[in-house]
């Protein structure tokens, strides 16, 4: 497949001042992104997450062209972000959660009509994207409402239909539903699902909210200080870090002794509940050697990926290679 976003050895240096005793103030270089390397094909949904200060959001300014990288060599459908930088915006699309690309005091309709005019969009190309959009982000209550009157949930669907009005191959995401609520949220994650679905785009995106990332990326990388520490499928990740599923099963009656199960790890036995974690085996074949206990109740647990992430960024040991 053909690779859109490639970088190798991408780094950003930054220069501050700290304090040296009462008076006098030294500079001192901070690597914000330290040696990153992707390549992301076209169609993907990547995750890119990372702890504050870890080097995402610099990522993301130096693909699109916003930041000068200090070192390394970048380029975004085949093209250098900063020096062909004009060219690069009628090529992707960009949502900053915290920034807007509307006219504050404009209608929603009349920001796009600027958009296209902006962008040279033939109007029967702008018109068709605009009416899917329209159709899949529910935009028409709120079409002719002036910007700065709308919700943030309404603020972030026309957003992402302004990124997308000029049909670009890339959209770099960045926290696009922070601050939303549990309604928004599934209104955007829908219909990043279906834009993914498509093929056609390929998706960047940064978030705090694992959720998404969960939702609509089958491969995550991470970084931290500046480095990529992993690069796989969020499976590999719990695979690499220790996490496993979890079978809960409560008992009508207590056990003498809870059976032992190859592939399987007792973490809770209680007098009428039993906590296994798979570390081998199936979740049927653990149910089939408890066939012939009493069940009250009986569930699988998913190993949460924020506490695996949480346990990435301390520093915990890894269990095995991903």
């Amino acid at each position: 497949m053909m690779t859109v976003i490639a970088a190798r050895e991408l780094r950003k240096e930054f220069t501050v001042r700290v304090r040296q005793g009462r008076l006098r103030r030294a500079r001192r270089t901070v690597a914000a992104v330290d040696g990153v390397d992707l390549a992301i094909a076209r169609g993907e949904m990547v995750g890119y997450i990372g702890p504050n200060g870890a080097g995402k959001s610099t990522t993301l300014k130096m693909l699109t062209g916003v930041l000068t990288p200090s070192g390394g060599e970048v380029s975004v459908c085949g093209l250098s972000p900063v020096r062909q930088r004009t060219r690069l915006a009628r090529r992707i699309g960009v949502v900053f959660g915290q920034r807007t690309q509307l006219w504050w005091d404009l209608p929603l309709r009349d920001s796009y009509d600027l958009l296209r005019h902006i962008y040279r969009v033939p109007a029967a190309e702008h018109a068709a994207r605009l009416r899917r959009c329209r159709s899949l982000l529910d935009l028409d209550e709120f079409l002719d409402i002036p910007v700065r009157q709308l919700s943030l949930g309404q603020r972030m669907r026309g957003e992402l239909t302004a990124a997308l009005l000029h049909g670009p191959e890339v959209l770099f995401l960045d926290e696009p539903t922070i601050g939303l609520d549990v309604v928004s949220k599934q209104a955007v994650r829908g219909f990043l699902a279906e834009l993914g679905a498509g093929g056609d785009v390929t998706l960047m995106l940064t978030t705090h909210d694992l959720a998404d990332i969960e939702k609509l990326c089958r491969r995550l990388l991470v970084i931290d200080h500046g480095r990529v520490v992993h690069d796989g499928t969020i499976e590999a990740l719990h695979a690499r870090y220790g996490s496993r599923r979890r079978v809960v099963v409560e008992l009508e009656e207590p056990l003498a002794a809870p059976p032992e199960v190859p592939g399987a790890t007792l973490v809770t036995a209680g007098p009428l509940r039993l906590e296994y974690d798979l570390t081998g085996a199936t979740a049927g074949e653990l149910l089939a050697r408890l066939a012939g206990l009493a069940f009250r109740d009986l569930s699988i647990v998913e190993p949460d990926i924020e506490d695996v992430v949480a346990r990435l960024y301390t520093g915990a040991p890894v269990t095995d290679a991903p």
